[in-house]
């Protein structure tokens, strides 16, 4: 029997990146993976394919240009699935070729195959056990299927199988308004789809500050969008013929027709293979693990991260949840724990992302705040772009002028924010924003006019609370 320091379970990047870690440290590495290919719902199903498709969706239908320029352009011959797919198909194949040359250039043992605990040390790929000292678990999710949808990838889809369609939907239900069914909205809509969105609460994206959701509800509305607040789906009829529409009953007593259906509503740990039965560790009711502030599970020398341990589920956390797992097993030192605020990033159209407290937040802090704010059509590389929505909103204590929080929704609001990340990690004023030189014109000159509309604020405005 093989004997490693390390045993990692799952090569999304999670497990990728705290097996890099571990052997770049000297240590005697082994990961397991049971696809074919490597790199898990980053790479294959989730993160890199659904914001590739993004993208995408942005090129082909000419948003790029007339959304910010106010130009049409048009494709020499009319969009395919094929072309929508291409690129997404070219990236998942590059990014998984790219994590097999890094865990090969480490010197990481590469073992294919279903992993099964044997016992608390020890676990069997096929014929083979390996032992490991300590182990990873990084299985990653799949998504939830509750029994009444008659899922079948070909006209009712979950997230995983609606990037395998083969033609374009006239029209398509999609439930769940969380992040991955708030980002296939826009991208479908974007693409000419007409789309409906069904959402069993009052809200889409509850972690998300409430008007930035507000501003994306009416951008979706404005792209045709229909969607229906407090209700959920009774039943799916599927027709016998193909060219027949849907039929979706919802609880409400309402009846929608759709070319297809996507359910995107929560997900579930990738633990039903693993027999954790054996060793002590019991997953909640969504197959999640639960870890300490380490990532250590009940049993202390078996770790868990990414994914499967639920909330945030981000490829950004994950990695250095991975990271950090690690140099807690070796005692490394390097990196102990995750920052309090992560950048949280969501790749619709129009992108939004968001770092610290939202305003509920600090109303339930009881914190004294006061909001800044500045409209992309107001800067001007806004006005050289064309845009015509989005906004940054900075939430500041009243008192001290620190920064609490910096929401955004336009365009690559996911890489405006992490200037707003400094901001929040380093505990910085709206001074030091306004003190700050960007180059001009860029979309940065967002931060200093919202810090001048928070201080113009304070002069004889009541403050929020």
């Amino acid at each position: 029997m093989e004997k490693y320091d390390l045993v990692v379970i799952g090569t999304g990047p999670a497990g990728e990146k705290g097996a890099v870690k571990a052997a770049y440290f000297g240590h005697k590495v082994a990961i397991i993976e049971k696809e074919t290919t490597f790199g898990g719902a980053e790479v294959v199903t989730g993160t890199l394919p659904s914001k590739t498709l993004k993208e995408t969706a942005l090129f082909l239908s000419g948003k790029y240009e007339k959304g910010l320029y106010g130009i049409d352009r048009s494709l020499q011959h009319p969009a395919s699935v094929r072309d929508f797919m291409y690129r997404k198909n070219y990236i998942t194949k590059s990014c998984a070729e790219e994590i097999h040359q890094n865990l090969h250039a480490h010197g990481v043992a590469i073992y294919k195959g279903t992993a099964s605990f044997v016992d608390a040390h020890t676990v069997r790929v096929k014929d083979t056990e390996i032992w490991g000292k300590y182990i990873l678990i990084a299985t990653g999710s799949y998504p939830y299927h509750p029994p009444h949808i008659p899922f079948d990838a070909k006209r009712v889809h979950d997230s995983d199988t609606i990037l395998h369609i083969e033609a374009f939907p006239r029209s398509l239900c999609i439930v769940g308004a969380g992040v991955i069914g708030c980002e296939y909205v826009t991208i479908f809509s974007t693409m000419g789809t007409k789309v409906y969105l069904i959402n069993d609460k009052d809200a889409l994206l509850p972690h998300v500050d409430a008007e930035v959701t507000e501003e994306l509800i009416k951008q979706m509305r404005a792209s045709g969008v229909d969607i229906l607040f407090n209700t959920s789906v009774k039943e799916v009829h599927v027709p016998s013929q193909e060219n027949e529409p849907l039929q979706i009953d919802l609880q409400d007593g309402n009846v929608l027709t759709a070319d297809l259906f996507l359910y995107a509503a929560g997900r579930c740990g990738h633990v039903k293979e693993l027999g954790l039965e054996k060793i002590g560790i019991v997953p909640d009711k969504r197959e999640t693990i639960h870890v300490d502030s380490f990532y250590r599970t009940q049993v202390p020398h078996i770790y868990a991260v990414g994914d499967v341990i639920g909330f945030p589920a981000l490829a950004s956390t994950s990695m250095d949840q991975g990271r950090v797992a690690v140099a807690h097993m070796f005692s490394m030192r390097d990196l102990e724990h995750l920052p309090e605020y992560v950048p949280y990033g969501i790749y619709t159209i129009p992108e939004i992302s968001m770092i610290g407290l939202t305003e509920q937040q600090a109303r339930e802090k009881n914190i004294s705040y006061m909001v800044g704010k500045a409209r992309y059509a107001d800067m001007p590389r806004g006005k050289i772009m064309g845009a015509q929505s989005g906004f940054i909103k900075i939430l500041f204590d009243k008192n001290s002028l620190v920064v609490l929080g910096v929401h955004i929704i336009g365009h690559i609001a996911c890489e405006l924010i992490h200037y707003g990340m400094i901001l929040v990690e380093e505990k910085k004023n709206l001074y030091d924003v306004i003190g700050t030189v960007f180059n001009f014109p860029t979309l940065h000159d967002l931060y200093k006019y919202a810090a001048y509309d928070g201080l113009s604020m304070i002069r004889g405005h009541k403050v929020k609370q």
